[in-house]
């Protein structure tokens, strides 16, 4: 069983477009960035469950959408959105006007992570009595995310390296708020070499130098100390005169 439970909130739905023009539709980015934040938390985290108050398009009253994150006891909620009305744009973010302190926390957190995957202009943090931060009886926050009816920002909308900005900047505040573990660690993959064995590209040259008895074939892919290269110098030196 999960530690952890998210319940993110798809804004509008349905018979409710939300915000329309520049030929998107908020329901649709709302829906996106959701399914995306649920597929990307739950794959990158351990002890993570992301809940959706909805999967597809439909319609939900927004007590409907509170109900479903009380009943399930989520840990914090995130309504996601898109804006309209804005003049220049950019993003923001809304928690209640008499939040928690923990809803002020995540507010800051996502606020943050997003902006900083995201960039543009930023409209701030800010508290209005909007239905799905006062009622959720969790931590909770609305995000709206760049404005549909300002050009440049639909512009940004209808790129995929935007919608995946907003999920990696959602991803990262969530993971950071609840302090999630990732399912592993990025470290680089490397093999440990059989210093006996020389190199595919150095066999021809290694085998040259052997024979002509200026190393005695053996370790190979050994470092070489000061003295030792002293040592292959010296009989250097001696091939030359004989040579000479």
């Amino acid at each position: 069983m999960a530690k952890f439970k998210v319940l993110i909130d798809p804004g509008h739905g349905g018979k409710d477009p939300g915000a329309v023009d520049n030929g998107i539709l908020e329901k649709d980015i709302a829906l996106k960035v959701s399914l995306g934040i649920k597929a990307r938390l739950e794959a990158t985290y351990e002890d993570v469950q992301v809940l959706l108050s909805r999967s597809t398009d439909v319609f939900l009253e927004l007590k409907e959408r509170t109900n479903k994150a009380n009943g399930a006891g989520a840990d914090i909620l995130v309504s996601i959105h898109c804006n309209a009305g804005g003049g220049k744009g950019g993003f923001e973010t809304f928690r209640y006007t008499s939040a928690s302190a923990n809803s002020v926390k995540l507010q800051e957190t996502l606020h943050k992570a997003i902006m900083s995957k995201l960039g543009g202009i930023d409209r701030g943090q800010k508290a209005q009595n909007l239905h799905m931060v006062r009622e959720s009886k969790m931590p909770a926050v609305l995000t709206e995310n760049l404005f549909v009816d300002v050009a440049a920002d639909a512009d940004r909308l209808k790129q995929a390296s935007v919608i995946n900005a907003i999920i990696d900047g959602h991803v990262q505040g969530i993971a950071t708020y609840l302090g999630l573990k990732r399912t592993k660690e990025d470290k680089p993959v490397t093999q440990e070499r059989d210093i006996n064995v020389p190199s595919k590209w150095a066999e021809t040259t290694w085998k040259e130098v052997t024979d002509k008895g200026f190393f005695d074939g053996t370790r190979p892919g050994a470092t070489v100390t000061r003295e030792e290269l002293g040592t292959v110098v010296s009989r250097l030196l001696k091939y030359v005169d004989k040579k000479g």
